[in-house]
This record gives structure tokens, C-alpha cells and sequence, in this order.
């Protein structure tokens, strides 16, 4: 099914510098589709320390098991990622495709198993042949090249219609370093840990203890914040990883979570994820808009999150949306299903600058043509003060189209 870009796409990518002691190679291997990239081969030059968050969801995916099996080690050589196939609820079969994978990226790279990570997307319940990209692992290990952000990030595109990168600066302790990062998804978004596929680099020299501090924390208000249709992915992977080639700069190695030399290095890390996530919400199937939805006034900010993501899944705020209708009932509806503490007559809605409902009621200045006007932006903040504490949450979703429904309805042909 042929799919156009998003509107709500970013107008041009960045320019994405190499990180040093990382290349990366592509290869269409046809594992769901004929003459499209389809595996990407992430290799470092020397051991990286690793982090990574994955899906809660309890059927998880083979290469997610992998992972998990993996990270305690904490050092990682390879990664291989393919499109077209989750090489999910695959049973024993599943199993043994992540063994020949890592046993065949292993070799290419004269690494062990244990510094292999692997990560799939694409359809559930399909066996994943693996033998068909392990093969070509040693020519992609030759061919890799440093400055491939842009490739590697179509390679693992699904229903994607654009791909996802994301750049930022830092300094450590006076000595400046570079964060790349890609990321995949579009629809089954609604992250319980991370997203999809993301991978993120660093040439910065840092503990794998302190990268999953980072990483853990990082993720909360970037991927765990943001959904397209409430469906948590079976492969959801997350992975962060350092070179240390800043060391030859002369970075001291960050060895403590709290060092006061990370506070740069955290704060653009944090903007990346959250990058990386508007632009998964921004490609999300059939969307036309994006919708920022901050709750204020809860009892905490887990309520508030939770009031903000019952209005965020809702089909009819969604569908709303779409139709660009001020319906701030549904917002109302939204916020009393949530199952968090809620008084009617103190309720206040905004959609954008414009007050809709107040002390449980209408807005006594309601105006309907102020309010579609802020419904026919593409990008729509919906603000919602509750007025029974101090809890706040801010959460990115997108509106549900006719093209949902299109794209979902035959994704497996």
C-alpha cells in the first residue's frame, strides 16, 4: 500500500555527523518486501557500553528476550535490525532465529554472542527466516561507513512514512560530544518503557550503569508520553549506546549518575528522546494533526498522566480531531472515565488559547468560531485544569483518520 508522507513531517532532516568508533551498513534482504533495505548492521570498533528499555507487554518478541539476556553483560559490538517481520510469537522457532542472527553477527565481527543485540519489527506470528540476512552480515560488516544515520533509519521503516533522526551537542567536563539517534513507529504506539525501535549513540566515555540511569529516567517524559492508538507494541526496544571515543579528548570516564558533569550531557539526551517521540507521534497512521494535551491541578502527576493519556486514547477526542469539531464534551467524558479523583464543578478546558468550559459548565465567553479555529491547526494544545492539587502531565498523541483504518485493514498483505 502506497502511503504519502505525513503532513506533519519535518520539513528537512538534520545533517547527522558520524559517531566516532560506530559504522553502519544496510542490505535488502526480502524479508517482507523485494528490492527495499530492509537489515541494518550497527558495528563498534571497540566494545560500547549498552542500555536499553523493552516492552512490558507479556508477549514479548525473541529479540527482545535476546536483549534482556544480553544487557547485564554490558558491552556491546553489534546490532542487527530487521524490518518486516517482529519475529514475534514465533515459539521455538523465534528462538533459533536470534541464535543464527547472533551467531552469524558474531562472526562477521569477531565478537561474542553476548555483544550482539537484536531487534525486529513488522508482523506478528510470521517465523522470521533469518538465514536470509544472516549471509550477508560479513559483506554489510566490510561496508559499513560512519555517516549512514539517514539509510540506517529507512532501513527499519515499517508503515513509517518519513525517517526519524535526531542530533544534539554536549560537553562533559569541557570536552564536547555528539548524540545521534534514530527511531521507527507509527501505529500499535503507545510505549510502556520506550518505542518501537529506537537506537541512540554517543562517542562520550560512560558507565553502562549510568547510561541505564540516564536512559531509564530519560524515557518517562519523551516515549512513555506519547500514543497514536493505546497499542503497546510486542517489540518495543530502546537502546543507548557509548564509544568512549571522547576519551581521547581527553573526557574523563563518567563512572556516577549524579556526577555534576553530566548535567549538559542529560539535558540534551532528554531533548533528543523527546524529539525522536513527536516525530513518531507526527508520522503516526493517517494523521493529520498533533495534539498536546497537558493536565493540570491533579491529585499528583500519576493521576494527571494517566487523565492525560484517557484523553490522548480516547477514539471519539480523536475522531473529534480529525473532524476538526471544538467537542469539549468528550474531553469531559475522557477525564471522568479515568478512574483518577475528578470534581465536575471544578473542572477548566483550553483548547489552545481559547477557555471552552469552566466551574463545570460552558464557558460563559464560549465562542464556537474561536475554538474550531484552534481545531483547524495542525498542531492543537489541549489543556485541562482539574483545580484539586498540584500533579501535572503533559502527553502527545494524534487524531484517527479514515487512513487508520485503511493502512491497519490489510497490513499483512
Amino acid at each position: 500500500m502506497s502511503v504519502s508522507v505525513s503532513p506533519l513531517a519535518p520539513k528537512f532532516l538534520p545533517e547527522m555527523p558520524a559517531i566516532r568508533g560506530l559504522r553502519m551498513a544496510t542490505a535488502a534482504a526480502g524479508i517482507k518486501y523485494k528490492n527495499r533495505n530492509d537489515v541494518l548492521l550497527m558495528v563498534f570498533d571497540q566494545p560500547a557500553t549498552v542500555a536499553g528499555v523493552f516492552t512490558r507487554s507479556k508477549c514479548p518478541s525473541a529479540p527482545v528476550d535476546f536483549c534482556r539476556a544480553n544487557l547485564p553483560h554490558g558491552q556491546a559490538r553489534v546490532v542487527v535490525v530487521n524490518s518486516g517481520n517482529a519475529n514475534a510469537f514465533t515459539g521455538l522457532k523465534g528462538k533459533a532465529a536470534t541464535e543464527l542472527t547472533a551467531k552469524s553477527a558474531a562472526a562477521a565481527v569477531g565478537c561474542e554472542a553476548n555483544e550482539v543485540y537484536l531487534a525486529s519489527t513488522g508482523v506478528i506470528g510470521e517465523p522470521l527466516d533469518a538465514s536470509k540476512f544472516a549471509g550477508v552480515l560479513g559483506d554489510m560488516h566490510s561496508a559499513a561507513a560512519p555517516d549512514f544515520w539517514v539509510e540506517a533509519a529507512k532501513a527499519i521503516m515499517t508503515t513509517d512514512t518519513y525517517p526519524k533522526v535526531a542530533t544534539r551537542t554536549a560537553e562533559i567536563g569541557g570536552v564536547t560530544v555528539m548524540i545521534n539517534g534514530i527511531a521507527k513507529g507509527a501505529g500499535m504506539i503507545a510505549p510502556d518503557m520506550a518505542t518501537m525501535l529506537s537506537f541512540v549513540a554517543t562517542d562520550a566515555d560512560i558507565d553502562a550503569s549510568v547510561l541505564q540511569q540516564l536512559l531509564s529516567a530519560g524515557v518517562e517524559p519523551s516515549f512513555n508520553s506519547v500514543t497514536v492508538d493505546s497499542d503497546t507494541s510486542t517489540s518495543d526496544t530502546l537502546m543507548l549506546f557509548a564509544t568512549g571515543a571522547a576519551a581521547a579528548d581527553g573526557q574523563a570516564k563518567v563512572t556516577l549518575v549524579d556526577d555534576p558533569a553530566l548535567e549538559g550531557f542529560r539535558a540534551a539526551l532528554n531533548d533528543l528522546l523527546k524529539d525522536l517521540a513527536l516525530q513518531v507521534v507526527r508520522d503516526g497512521e493517517g494523521a493529520r494533526k498533533m495534539v498536546e494535551i497537558t493536565v493540570t491541578g491533579a491529585e499528583n502527576d500519576l493521576a494527571a498522566k494517566r487523565i492525560a493519556l484517557s484523553i490522548a486514547n480516547s477514539p471519539l477526542v480523536k475522531t473529534a480531531v480529525a473532524g476538526e469539531d471544538a467537542n469539549w464534551g468528550r474531553i469531559v467524558m475522557a477525564v471522568g472515565k479515568s478512574g483518577e479523583m475528578a470534581d465536575r464543578d471544578k473542572l477548566a478546558i483550553w483548547f489552545g488559547e481559547v477557555r471552552v468550559a469552566v466551574d463545570g459548565e460552558r464557558d460563559p465567553d464560549y465562542s464556537e468560531a474561536a475554538a474550531t479555529a484552534v481545531m483547524q491547526r495542525e498542531d492543537i494544545p489541549v489543556r485541562v485544569e482539574l483545580g484539586i492539587g498540584e500533579g501535572k502531565a503533559t502527553v502527545w498523541t494524534c487524531d484517527l483518520t479514515k487512513e487508520y483504518v485503511a493502512i491497519n485493514g490489510d497490513y499483512r498483505s
